[in-house]
């Protein structure tokens, strides 16, 4: 079962390994983890996807809610939630296509040089996972995943 869990906590040193530790100390993988500062505060939201047994997750998230620098943990309820992608393609292809699959996964091209072009999107994580297939006939050389980003509403 996927689980996303959004948690405020303090900026401080050791937060993010307290919080990573709670889930590698139960055997947990984390899928993805994002953490960025909050604008304005002395505060961070640390964005978590993981999967697994759902009695496990009641446990860790109810220690998130003990550790000390949490400020609040939203477990349910709906939330904005965007993934990126980076992906570097040969010049050498032909990219017959590649504008109307960018505009479908919101994309764009992001960079390119002599030997490449890097191509960016941003759309809900199922959606991304539908690009990266997409894009395989244009043979990418690399590709880079970012995690998720959530927004309660």
């Amino acid at each position: 079962m996927r689980r996303v869990i959004s948690v405020i906590v303090l900026n401080e040193h050791g937060v993010l390994s307290r919080i990573s530790g709670l889930f590698a100390g139960r055997g947990y993988n984390i899928d993805t983890l994002t953490v960025a500062p909050i604008p304005g505060t002395e505060l961070s939201r640390i964005s978590i996807v993981t999967s697994g047994d759902e009695r496990v997750l009641e446990q860790i998230v109810k220690q998130l809610h003990k550790l000390i620098p949490t400020y609040k943990v939203i477990e349910s309820g709906e939330f904005v939630e965007k993934e990126m992608a980076l992906v570097k393609i040969p010049l050498s292809e032909n990219f017959g296509g590649l504008d109307a699959i960018l505009k479908a996964y919101n994309g764009i091209v992001a960079n390119t040089n002599e030997n490449y072009i890097v191509v960016m999107v941003s759309d809900d994580a199922s959606r991304i996972e539908n690009f990266l297939k997409a894009i395989k006939k244009f043979n990418p050389t690399d590709v880079v995943r970012g995690g998720s980003v959530l927004m309660d509403l």
